[in-house]
């Protein structure tokens, strides 16, 4: 179907509407609370129905109305995206703010090469981003209006040793952001790209052991991002000081850099 088509008949909404894609737990269970609590209905979209509909439900008991619906969706459907889009769309009345926030990372060993881990994080990380953002971009590019979010990292900002295409899929989501931003912002629409640092997510869990510094958690990850969003940003670290410090090491000369652990 058409974008003008999904779009002519859409009715005017009184509620802002938005759609966060990952939101089952961590920081896309917050987002969605967050989004709520500031007066958003939210289609809460994720693989796992049985935590979405507790998440949802939690919601609407809280605010005793529905601000959270539940929409199960696997990310590497590709092909079903346009329809559960159109659906969602339909559901709300429309459409003000889209967050892409689904990611994985296997671990994987300096000394291990992985085809089916380096692909299975690339289907979720990246090709499942490009399958919901390009439609939800045409939309937002023929109504003149809207504001995408993508949930990338600080990991993207170099080639580490560790999770060579964990690092990869979040370089060419940060780039593929850019890209976006740059041929939507004339047409009224904001892209906030947000690079998170460490936070204690299922990800984070399933991580080696380390200490890792300026761990936050998703409720404070969500409200950085939250002020991002207000700020129409274009690009935020969360929490802020990873800015600099990405700033310094992106400056770091490759022959030092390859000899670093991390």
């Amino acid at each position: 179907m058409s974008v003008s088509k999904l779009f002519a008949a859409t009715p005017l909404h009184h509620r802002r509407a938005a759609i966060v894609v990952g939101a089952s737990s961590g920081i896309g269970a917050a987002l969605t609370r967050k989004l709520a609590n500031e007066g958003y209905t939210v289609a809460a979209v994720a693989r796992r129905a049985d935590l979405l509909e507790a998440l949802c439900a939690e919601i609407n008991a809280t605010h005793g109305e529905t601000r959270a619906i539940a929409y199960p969706h696997d990310v590497t459907r590709y092909d079903s995206v346009p329809a559960a889009l159109q659906k969602i769309v339909q559901d709300l009345g429309g459409l003000d703010l889209f967050i892409y926030n689904t990611g994985i990372q296997h671990h994987v060993k300096v000394d291990e090469f992985d085809f089916e881990k380096d692909r299975a994080m690339l289907e979720t990380n990246l090709l499942g981003a490009l399958a919901w953002l390009n439609p939800v971009a045409a939309m937002f590019h023929h109504i003149r209006a809207g504001h995408i979010v993508g949930i990338s990292s600080v990991a993207g900002d170099r080639g580490r040793v560790g999770a060579p295409a964990y690092n990869t899929s979040k370089a060419a989501l940060t780039t593929y952001l850019e890209s976006l931003r740059n041929r939507l912002t004339r047409r009224g629409v904001t892209v906030t790209t947000i690079k998170p640092g460490f936070v204690e997510t299922d990800i984070l869990r399933s991580a080696p052991k380390k200490n890792f510094f300026w761990l936050i958690n998703p409720n404070q990850a969500a409200e950085g991002i939250w002020k991002a969003i207000k700020a129409r940003k274009q690009t935020a670290y969360v929490p802020a000081q990873w800015g600099l410090l990405m700033l310094i090491i992106r400056h770091i000369p490759s022959f030092i850099f390859r000899r670093l652990s991390f």
